[in-house]
């Protein structure tokens, strides 16, 4: 058992600890390239499959259609966008404001399986659902190797 010397500080090395779970966090649900980026605010996202299909649901109260845009490249689908604050009228007096604004990103790695180029999403009532069909699985190759001797 070692004992800490007099005035080292018992915190060193928690400096980076935020980086340090970011990181940890990175390869969830989908695998290493899940995006984790420092933003004004993040969508909460429902992630699903069925035996046909993946889903991701995020909800975007407050957010027009044109101030958002998603993306697939290289197997990653992000989202990204803004929810502008609302302007603030005069006489009005706000005792508590709860409601996150500004930027946002959003980035799944999508699974092999998964058929990119027919990413399908629809938006309605501040929810933005996608929907990413999986790709007919591949016949099997296996075969049994002849033995000789």
């Amino acid at each position: 058992m070692t004992l800490m010397k007099r005035g080292r500080d018992p915190l060193a090395g928690f400096g980076n600890l935020q980086e340090v779970v970011r990181d940890m966090l990175a390869t969830w649900p989908f695998g290493e390239r899940e995006a984790l980026s420092i933003a004004d605010w993040a969508p909460s996202c429902n992630v699903s499959e069925t035996a046909e299909e993946y889903r991701i649901e995020a909800e975007l109260p407050g957010v027009k259609q044109e101030d958002f845009e998603l993306k697939v490249d290289d197997g990653v689908l992000t989202l990204r966008g803004e929810r502008s604050e609302e302007k603030e009228e005069k006489g009005k007096k706000y005792h508590r404001v709860e409601s996150s604004y500004g930027s946002f990103m959003r980035s799944f790695t999508l699974p092999a399986d998964a058929d990119e180029g027919k990413v399908a999403a629809e938006y309605k009532d501040g929810m933005l659902k996608v929907r990413i069909p999986r790709t007919a699985p591949k016949e099997s190759t296996a075969r049994t190797v002849e033995i000789k001797s």
